[in-house]
């Protein structure tokens, strides 16, 4: 058996990987025709790194993520709600990592060049369509248009990203990806060692706004300085079409966060000093009914795109890629192997997708929003009970599959 990845990002890489392991060969196909670190800051849950520890690749990470130690939660006048330890901290056999986008892909395609041969990489070709039945692949180049002779796969993998061209070939009536009503403005910025030096700290809510920042650089200058991961997430009916690398402006939303000066952070002063800011709306598409048709199957944010919160994109990924490559190895058959795949698969990440729209993992914010009519508190006790907010937190980890129990008897 042989296997057609189309996209070289994280799922597609790591699903490489997998498929490696399992001794089924793959070649993996990616339109930019240079890989680079591009992006901004991810975390790496409890769930999705057992996957990439079980490849052999803790030390690789974590000699170029931050491994976070805690979850942190403050309304908008810096007031703190919650915290929580996260990963080893919080009694998980792996670690969670806040980790630079470019640097995990870096550290994935390191590992499958030297595992694999660096001649299982061919980039500057985009791909055009699939036929399903045959398992064949079309591309062109990126750069000229020129077509590339006709891959064939026992198995085609779309593993392109939310602007898939396999999806729309599949789904072409389906229409753009749904805006939440959140636009995101995120960047990195260098800065003194937050709190612990590895939390993740959440604040506020979309009304007026909400801050989520974690470092995922350790001792970046002389300074000892981390880099620090940041999104702010306002509601706005307008938004610019979805592109990760779209810049944004300061001055569309430092505005609203002038008073957001803490005794742990000037928050206006940090956004400020940020080396980059972008701009990108919150998206999703809904469920599909199905992902697999005959030899020709999606992954990652092709299968399922959905809300950047809870650090689950990535995440499910990941997840999808093991389970694949599962599937593949115990199948003989491609097509059996699909649907094997997408049994599993499928249910759990449209759960998933559908719990970041009703019950995101900063529904504490929100419930904290509700009950104080955005108002400063005298005592968070009288507001929510500890026992309120610790449900509120799990809640979120069974749906994703990263509690205890699951993670225990997977």
């Amino acid at each position: 058996m042989e296997v057609v990845i189309i996209g070289a990002g994280i799922g597609g890489l790591t699903l490489g990987l997998m498929l490696h392991r399992a001794r089924i060969p793959c070649l993996i196909f990616e339109a930019a025709s240079e890989l680079k670190p591009v992006g901004v800051g991810i975390n790496i849950l409890p769930h999705a790194s057992r996957e990439l520890c079980g490849l052999g690749l803790e030390d690789a990470l974590t000699k170029v993520a931050v491994v976070t130690r805690e979850l942190r939660f403050y309304n908008r006048y810096g007031q703190y709600i919650h915290s929580e330890p996260a990963g080893r901290y919080a009694g998980y056999e792996f670690p969670q990592f806040s980790i630079h986008r470019g640097d995990l892909q870096q550290v994935l395609l390191d590992a499958f060049l030297s595992r694999a041969g660096t001649d299982r990489v061919v980039t500057g070709w985009r791909c055009n369509r699939v036929d399903a039945e045959t398992g064949i692949a079309y591309f062109e180049s990126s750069t000229t248009g020129k077509s590339l002779e006709a891959q064939r796969g026992d198995v085609v993998v779309s593993c392109e990203g939310i602007h898939s061209a396999v999806r729309k070939q599949l789904y072409p009536q389906e229409g753009p990806p749904k805006y939440a009503g959140i636009n995101m403005w995120r960047g990195v910025t260098r800065w003194p060692r937050i709190l612990t030096g590895a939390s993740m700290v959440r604040v506020g809510w979309h009304k007026p706004a909400k801050l989520l920042l974690y470092p995922i650089r350790n001792s970046i200058d002389a300074q000892d300085r981390q880099l620090v991961n940041w999104v702010i997430d306002i509601e706005t009916p307008e938004y610019q079409k979805n592109d990760w690398n779209r810049p944004g402006r300061l001055e569309d939303f430092i505005h609203i966060l002038e008073d957001w000066r803490f005794d742990w952070l000037d928050v206006p002063q940090f956004i400020r000093s940020a080396d980059t800011i972008l701009e990108y709306p919150m998206v999703d598409q809904d469920p599909l009914p199905r992902w697999s048709h005959a030899r020709l199957t999606l992954l990652g944010d092709a299968a399922h795109p959905m809300y950047p919160r809870g650090a689950n994109g990535a995440a499910q990924a990941i997840l999808d890629a093991r389970v694949l490559a599962d599937a593949l190895r115990e199948h003989s058959d491609g097509a059996a192997a699909l649907s094997a795949y997408e049994a599993i698969r499928l249910p759990a990440t449209s759960e998933v997708v559908l719990a970041n729209r009703r019950a995101p993992p900063d529904r504490i914010l929100q419930e904290v929003y509700r009950r104080t009519g955005d108002k400063p508190f005298t005592n968070i006790d009288d507001v929510i009970s500890r026992e309120e907010l610790t449900t509120l937190s799990e809640s979120y980890k069974r749906v994703a599959g990263y509690d205890k129990d699951s993670l225990a008897t997977r």
